[in-house]
């Protein structure tokens, strides 16, 4: 007898197992009645008539997709290779199944070119100094172009941007280039301060001769006063040359 049941055990397991359908949280499924989308269902358990309903199961999850480094030459006829990647989700599973044959692969190749468009708009400068505008650009047309297919694009990150060996040794020259100029001007700007200063103690000893015997005391003092020196000195009047000059 139990040979008899057997089949019939075994088939009842295979209907069970095509009606009855559990769904986690983050997943959709679209029915489809005879060929004929009839709507969504899930999370949870669904069940579905036997040969007569398929389902196709969608994942409502962010997903975290790269775009492998691509060739591209910018407005100033530079060569880069520029990789990124896409952060996207499908919010519309009906479009997702039937809008677009598999929406993941149409979403990457979508992504490429487009960073192939949006990048060589610019010029390298540009391109180095203003990546969120970049990355900004991107996800706006990328989240317009995919929309029709259920996804809603969050973020696009430009992750890499590599250079010639010849253009990064020219960046190389032209920053220690920029970091010599700026050197030399904040040396400049000292020395202009320096003889600033120098002009107005000059201004200030003119008017107070005192002030000039004063210093002339004060240098000797710290003259023979060294560590290990033995200075002796014999003052002489401050203005003693000028009455030689006189004479």
């Amino acid at each position: 007898m139990f040979q008899l049941l057997g089949p019939f055990i075994a088939i009842f397991a295979i209907l069970l197992f095509n009606t009855i359908k559990i769904l986690k949280e983050y997943e959709r499924a679209v029915i489809f009645r005879l060929g004929r989308f009839t709507g969504l269902r899930g999370p949870g358990l669904i069940i579905l008539i036997p040969g007569i309903e398929k389902m196709v199961r969608v994942d409502m999850r962010t997903v975290t997709m790269d775009i492998p480094s691509q060739d591209i030459i910018s407005r100033d006829n530079v060569t880069l290779k520029v990789n990124g990647v896409v952060y996207f989700r499908v919010h519309n599973a009906e479009k997702a199944i039937i809008a677009v044959e598999d929406f993941y692969s149409a979403t990457a190749q979508i992504a490429q070119t487009t960073l192939r468009t949006v990048i060589g708009q610019y010029e390298l400068d540009e391109i180095l100094q203003h990546r969120d505008k970049i990355n900004e650009s991107l996800q706006s047309i990328l989240d317009e172009q995919t929309e029709p297919w259920g996804v809603k694009v969050s973020a696009v990150e430009v992750k890499a941007i590599d250079l010639p060996i010849e253009m990064q040794r020219a960046m190389a020259k032209q920053a220690e280039a920029e970091r010599d100029k700026r050197a030399k001007i904040i040396s400049a700007e000292g020395e202009f301060e320096a003889s600033k200063k120098l002009a107005e103690a000059a201004e200030v000893l003119q008017s107070q001769p005192s002030a000039i015997t004063l210093r002339y005391l004060d240098t000797m003092k710290e003259i023979s006063h060294g560590e290990g020196k033995s200075t002796t000195f014999f003052p002489l009047p401050v203005n003693i040359f000028d009455k030689i000059m006189k004479n």
